[in-house]
């Protein structure tokens, strides 16, 4: 894929994941991806990718705001805010209404004009305290 074949992915990708549209998101994926995320761990596959993201989007009403996208040959890096409602039952927990944002980077490595392989990095811990499903107190000092 050229550079830009991949920036108007990623653009089609945003304007997806604003309208929570799992299968055209899926649809970026090769058959055989790997999904690493600390939300739900390792998925593969497109059956996998789908239901996670339908997961996510029925339970947190979350929206991602992208700052950038670094494209290096096949692979790309996409930095963004993740934020937020809990709404639904995310990881099984009754829905708190609360919200949430968080700092993220996604790396994805692309193969045959497909996502192979998608690595979330977000605080998660901090969106689960944010949310209201994680109790917290401060560190002393």
């Amino acid at each position: 894929m050229t550079r830009e074949q991949i920036a108007a992915m990623f653009e089609r990708r945003r304007v997806a994941y604003e309208r929570h549209d799992a299968a055209t998101l899926v649809a970026d994926y090769a058959v055989d991806c790997v999904i690493e995320s600390p939300s739900g761990g390792t998925h593969k596959g497109h059956a996998a990718a789908e239901q996670v993201l339908r997961a996510v989007f029925d339970a947190l009403d979350v929206k991602l705001h992208q700052q950038s996208v670094i494209i290096d040959a096949d692979a790309v890096a996409q930095v963004v805010s993740i934020e937020g409602q809990d709404v639904g039952h995310f990881l099984g927990l009754p829905p708190t209404g609360k919200s949430f944002r968080v700092p993220g980077v996604f790396l994805y490595e692309l193969r045959d004009g497909r996502i192979a392989r998608e690595r979330r990095i977000y605080d998660f811990t901090g969106l689960l305290i944010q949310a209201g499903l994680l109790k917290a107190k401060p560190a002393d000092s």
